[in-house]
C-alpha cells in the first residue's frame, strides 16, 4: 500500500478549519495543523479604515455583527448542510495543534522545514510572507471561496450573486503567493445555492464543492503533476459588505 502524501494544514481558527482538518486526515498524512491566532479587531479596522475610509470600514463593521445573526438565524440549514455534504467540524485535537500569533512567526518556517511536507494546506490566514513561502520546498495551496481572478478578497460566493454573475458562484483551489488570491489557478467548480440559502450558508456549499479539488491538487502536488493556469476574468478584491449595501441587495434582488 503506497504512503499518504505528507500535509501541513496552515490555517485560521474557525470551523471550516475543522472541516478541512477532517475531511483530509483520512486520505492524507497531517504532519502538523499550525493554527494562528486572530489578529486583533482594532487593528484590522484601523487598516481597512486607512485602505477604504471610516464610513465604509463602519459599515462593514455594522455588517459583521449583523451576520452572526445570519448564522444563528441559518443553525439548522447549515447542520443540514454538513450532514449532506459529509462535513465535520469536531474540533482538531488539541495535541495536534501548534498555535502561533502569526502563521508568518519564524518558529513556522522552522517547524515546515524540519517536518518537509510535501504541500501546505493553507486556510484563513493572514497574507504569507515571500519568506515563508520560501521556506520549504513544497507549494503552498489554499482553499478560495470564490472564482478568481474576479472575486478575490472575502465572500466570492455572495458577491458574484449580488453582481448576477451565477456562473462565477463558486470556489478555487490555488497555489499562494504574496498577492491577495493571486496565485496560478489548480481546478475551480461551481455552486448552486438554493432558495433557502444565504450568506451564512454560502461557504459550507463551497467548502463541500472544494474539498475534492483540494485532494485532487493535494495528489498532484505529491506526484509533481501541479500545473496552475491563469484564471479567466478581470481581476478585482472584494471586502466584506457594508450593512447598508447587503440590505439594498436584498431588496433589490433577492440575494441574502
Amino acid at each position: 500500500m503506497p504512503a499518504r502524501p505528507r500535509i501541513a494544514l496552515l490555517a485560521g481558527e474557525g470551523w471550516s478549519t475543522s472541516a478541512i482538518y477532517n475531511g483530509l486526515r483520512e486520505e492524507f498524512e497531517i504532519v502538523a495543523v499550525i493554527v494562528e491566532r486572530k489578529p486583533s479587531a482594532l487593528k484590522m479596522l484601523r487598516y481597512r479604515a486607512r485602505t477604504l475610509g471610516w464610513t465604509e470600514t463602519f459599515g462593514q463593521f455594522c455588517f459583521i455583527l449583523y451576520s452572526r445573526l445570519l448564522a444563528r438565524a441559518a443553525d439548522m440549514r447549515i447542520a443540514m448542510l454538513m450532514h449532506r455534504h459529509g462535513l465535520s467540524d469536531t474540533p482538531i485535537p488539541g495535541i495536534a495543534v501548534t498555535q502561533v500569533e502569526s502563521a508568518n512567526h519564524r518558529r513556522v518556517a522552522a517547524l515546515l522545514k524540519k517536518l518537509e511536507p510535501q504541500a501546505v494546506v493553507v486556510n484563513g490566514t493572514r497574507i504569507l510572507s515571500k519568506k515563508l513561502l520560501a521556506a520549504v520546498d513544497a507549494p503552498f495551496i489554499n482553499t478560495h471561496m470564490g472564482i478568481t481572478p474576479a472575486y478575490r478578497g472575502v465572500h466570492g460566493g455572495y458577491w458574484a450573486l449580488a453582481n448576477d454573475d451565477r456562473e462565477r458562484c463558486g470556489v478555487t483551489v490555488h497555489l499562494v503567493d504574496e498577492g491577495v488570491d493571486t496565485g496560478g489557478v489548480l481546478y475551480q467548480a461551481r455552486i448552486e445555492p438554493e432558495e433557502e440559502d444565504s450568506f451564512a450558508t454560502y461557504p459550507v456549499l463551497q467548502l463541500a464543492a472544494a474539498l475534492p479539488l483540494m485532494k485532487a491538487a493535494l495528489n498532484d502536488a505529491a506526484e509533481g503533476k501541479l500545473a496552475p493556469r491563469v484564471g479567466e476574468g478581470v481581476s478585482k478584491q472584494w471586502y466584506h459588505p457594508t450593512l447598508w449595501g447587503y440590505w439594498k441587495t436584498w431588496r433589490s434582488r433577492g440575494v441574502k
